[in-house]
């Protein structure tokens, strides 16, 4: 069995969510989100694309249902005992296998909480489920209610993503190296990742965002690979990755001559990600780190090329994304406290010039503030 933690921090993590539930009324948790399912009992899959479900009850009873391919999967990877397998075949409604397991439980006319924001939670899956049971008892969302728990990491978690920080690093000594006048972002992409690997990481939850020319204004992954140019502008946003805990890391590496605003643009990004810093402590609101972000690149003229968002709660996460929860944006109430870990990106990306420039890092929120994960230089490398 390959659990990644020890058998008392994820008897806590139960204890606290069944604690959590009481707290709500909530008679037991259908859970779907596969950060959520890992967390709790290190279950580690793909297989959450299909339906999937996690039950916990306030007996603190839980059973999967899932299909046969990750009947082992879920015996190798997790402390789950009991297991059930709904059929694949035609027209097969594993909801209704689900309700069988619900009255199993006793929890007609029960309360009970449902994680719908989840990606294996299809529109499909949704309407199946709340037609399933209708009349049988009281459904409500709470897509959050565990979520609240993972965001505060413990001490065996920060190990992690200390580990997945020393990857990133690793992966940006790479970039530099192999980012040249008629280099491939195919190659640089592949020995960023080939260190991350070799180092004992995993695979991301997300693909890594490279682009140059008029691709480094571009904020996701696309399939186009060019060769740099003599002067030339690469943007790459990637994370180390272990255990399925990241750091992520976001630069803008210029080839031959710099831009005169290129090198304004990245001095507005350290002042930025400065400022962020500073408010990124316990008691200040994810919102207040926003919004001095767009305070600091709005005094300097950048309001049109800046995001609505700037960085978001990292942790272990599946794909399609590792972004976590809470975002960055403003108004958003959320408390900052230690154990938070979150990824800060200053992005400015200028249309009108086709200039980009980007600075990420990723932090821990300690009691007295914050420590940077990175270790390398926030300088502008030109090459």
């Amino acid at each position: 069995m390959a659990l990644h933690f020890s058998k008392q921090e994820f008897s806590n993590r139960k204890k606290n969510i069944i604690k959590s539930m009481k707290e709500e009324n909530l008679d037991a948790l259908l859970i779907f989100r596969q950060e959520s399912m890992y967390w709790l009992t290190g279950y580690d899959t793909f297989g959450y694309v299909f339906f999937q479900t996690l039950i916990l009850d306030q007996k603190g009873r839980m059973i999967l249902l899932t299909r046969a391919p990750d009947l082992r999967q879920a015996q190798n990877t997790s402390n789950i005992k009991d297991i059930r397998i709904w059929v694949d075949k035609d027209n097969s409604n594993p909801t209704e296998d689900l309700k069988l397991i619900l009255i199993e439980l006793n929890l007609k006319d029960k309360k009970i909480g449902i994680e719908y924001e989840a990606y294996g939670m299809t529109g499909r899956n949704a309407l199946r489920i709340n037609n399933s049971l209708k009349n049988y008892c009281s459904i409500e969302d709470y897509s959050e209610l565990i979520t609240k728990h993972r965001v505060i990491k413990s001490q065996e978690e920060i190990v992690y993503v200390q580990k997945a920080a020393q990857l990133a690093d690793e992966a940006l000594d790479e970039a530099w190296k192999y980012t040249k006048a008629g280099a491939s972002e195919a190659k640089i992409l592949a020995e960023m990742q080939k260190v991350i690997l070799e180092g004992g990481g995993d695979y991301p939850a997300n693909e890594f965002i490279i682009g140059s020319g008029q691709n480094a204004l571009l904020c996701r992954y696309q399939a186009e690979k060019r060769n740099l140019s003599n002067n030339d502008q690469l943007s790459i946003e990637w994370a180390g990755v272990f255990k399925h805990y990241h750091s992520a890391m976001f630069r803008t590496i210029l080839t031959g001559k710099a831009n005169p605003k290129h090198i304004k643009m990245h001095q507005a990004c350290i002042d930025a990600l400065s400022n962020c810093e500073k408010n990124l402590v316990p008691g200040k609101t994810a919102g207040a780190v926003f919004d001095i972000h767009a305070k600091t690149f709005d005094n300097l003229g950048y309001n049109k090329a800046r995001m609505n968002a700037c960085g978001y709660s990292l942790g272990s996460t599946f794909s399609p994304n590792w972004m976590d929860w809470p975002m960055l944006y403003t108004g958003n109430p959320y408390i900052i406290q230690p154990g938070n870990v979150f990824f800060m990106h200053m992005i400015l990306m200028d249309s009108n010039n086709e200039l980009a420039m980007n600075l990420g890092e990723t932090y821990l929120v300690t009691e007295n503030g914050n420590k940077r994960l990175g270790k390398q230089k926030l300088d502008l490398i030109i090459i």
